[in-house]
């Protein structure tokens, strides 16, 4: 389950799991399962499938779709980066904490 999937917290109790996404990614990497319920937005359900597809994967809700990042497309961030739009300016104390975990997003990449 995903920390951000809209769950109540009495749901949140009855995971196994409460993971980020790449955690969730690992986690089937590294166990014997063969079958996972994931509550989180659905499009990682596509990713999991293919690369795993000795496995049988269930979404907690068809419905859970995340609307935030539905708006992110890979043309946007594209053109985002060519006329330098969209600059996000977070205080330095901030930026310092953010960019451990921006690293371990483009070491996946």
């Amino acid at each position: 389950m995903h920390p951000e999937c809209g769950c109540t917290t009495k749901q949140m109790d009855l995971a196994d799991q409460v993971l980020s996404t790449e955690g969730m990614v690992r986690y089937v990497e590294r166990s014997p399962a063969k079958e996972f319920i994931i509550a989180t937005e659905t499009g990682l359900l596509n990713r999991l499938c293919h690369q795993y597809p000795n496995r049988s994967f269930y979404p907690a809700s068809e419905h859970a779709t995340c609307h935030h990042m539905q708006r992110n497309t890979l043309e946007k961030a594209f053109m985002s980066l060519v006329k330098m739009q969209h600059v996000v300016t977070v205080k330095p104390e901030i930026a310092e904490r953010a960019v451990r975990p921006i690293e371990r997003m483009l070491a996946v990449v």
